[in-house]
């Protein structure tokens, strides 16, 4: 497997937010987001076999949340699904960050999914989303929509409505996008879309949705890598 980075930190995103997790960023990715935070993984990389990766999640004990992310982990299947397996068996939590763009059919059932629905705001990776993707979503998963103005909203909002995402998925996340190039303040200013106008969005509508920020980005520099 190529792996960009591997740290502990806290969960920044989803129902696990605040949480200490273990973080296993894997290299590639074949979409190309117009507000991506991590173009840092979509070349390089370093080899790692399972036993070395198993190896530094032990050094990291007693975390036992590892969320696989990139990138696209899924890019690396062949080699992710095996060692999820592995993790489990040895009683580790595990999550996955994905596009959604994959087959997600053949994830662990224990392993809990953030699938992105991409809006069409994301530019050329809108319409990007896996439909058979919703029949592979269990109660452990989350659905997340990157909000970078009204009309995403609109249709995450259609989406999560016409595909009854709440009654298939743990959650339904709606995260305002991020500047590409932020400022060093710890502030909602990073956002390309305030906070407040979604929520107040999300409160007219009776969305079944959670707002989801990205904590690490409020507790660090938007910018630091490692967190």
């Amino acid at each position: 497997m190529h792996l960009i980075e591997l740290y502990k930190s806290v969960q920044g995103e989803s129902s696990f937010a605040g949480m200490p997790c273990i973080f296993v960023r894997l290299a590639g990715c074949n979409l190309r987001c117009s507000w991506c935070d991590s173009e840092y993984t979509f070349t390089g990389g370093k080899p790692y076999t399972f036993e070395q990766i198993e190896a530094e999640l032990a050094a990291l004990f007693p975390c036992t949340l590892v969320e696989f992310t990139g990138g696209e982990p899924m890019l690396q299947a062949r080699e992710l699904l095996p060692l999820m397996d592995r993790l489990l068996a040895k009683g580790f939590t595990l999550m996955m960050e994905t596009s959604g763009e994959r087959p997600l059919a053949d994830v662990p059932r224990a392993v809990h999914k953030i699938v992105d629905v991409k809006c069409p705001g994301a530019g050329s990776a809108a319409n990007s989303f896996h439909m058979p993707n919703l029949d592979a979503l269990t109660g452990n998963d989350e659905v997340k929509f990157v909000i970078s103005d009204r009309a995403d909203y609109e249709f995450a909002r259609d989406f999560i409505r016409e595909h009854a995402l709440a009654a298939r998925c743990g959650h339904v996340l709606l995260s305002p996008a991020f500047q590409k190039t932020p400022s060093p303040l710890r502030t909602a200013d990073n956002a390309t879309l305030d906070p407040r106008l979604l929520v107040e969005w999300m409160l007219a509508d009776g969305l079944p949705a959670r707002l989801s920020l990205q904590i690490h980005k409020f507790i660090w520099e938007p910018q630091k890598k490692g967190v």
